[in-house]
């Protein structure tokens, strides 16, 4: 399903039960997996890759160079940029092309989930069922089932893959919501 006021380029590729809501915009070369949601006013860039099963709340941006595997969620304003040392002009005012820079990657692992308003920097990989709280700034890798938050966003802790938080016990971190337990090869967070 895309809603007629979407966008979405002849050379996109977009999977089997994907909806694509009102305004988004999806640009060439861009490709969808299946059963996503896309929200009112998302921007996907050329050339990014989305896995299936994923949510992507309204008015985030992904920018060139982003990959998205399956299962992630997109809270409503995030922002993924691609260039570290972004300018519209080179040193003699003249409008700089797309030949004059390149797009970092940056990756977004399986089961992740990233709230409202967050921004991440290019050039980052953000772990598997990691959560990046509303509004961070991520300035640095992610660690797999990290919480992070702040600006910029550091590691206070480690969530489940309900998204729960997780509570230490000795060398285990345990869930008190579903009861799952997990062991981290280092502490890689500060926990409060």
């Amino acid at each position: 399903m895309i809603h007629p006021t979407a966008h979405v380029a002849d050379s996109a590729r977009i999977g089997a039960g994907t909806r694509i809501w009102h305004e988004a915009q999806v640009r060439e070369d861009a490709v969808v997996g299946e059963e996503c949601v896309i929200g009112k006013g998302v921007y996907i860039d050329r050339g990014v890759v989305v896995g299936d099963r994923v949510k992507i709340q309204n008015r985030a941006s992904l920018f060139r160079g982003l990959t998205v595997q399956d299962g992630v969620f997109i809270g409503p304003h995030v922002s993924f940029s691609n260039d570290r040392y972004p300018r519209a002009v080179n040193a003699e005012g003249e409008p700089l092309t797309e030949d004059d820079w390149q797009a970092e990657p940056t990756l977004v692992s399986y089961g992740a989930s990233i709230g409202a308003g967050a921004v991440v920097l290019p050039g980052i990989v953000i772990g598997r069922w990691a959560l990046v709280a509303a509004g961070a700034v991520v300035t640095r890798d992610v660690p797999e089932h990290a919480l992070v938050t702040g600006n910029p966003a550091r590691a206070v802790g480690y969530v489940c893959t309900c998204g729960r938080p997780l509570a230490q016990e000795d060398e285990r971190w345990r869930c008190e919501t579903c009861k799952q337990s997990f062991q981290f090869e280092e502490a890689e967070v500060q926990t409060r």
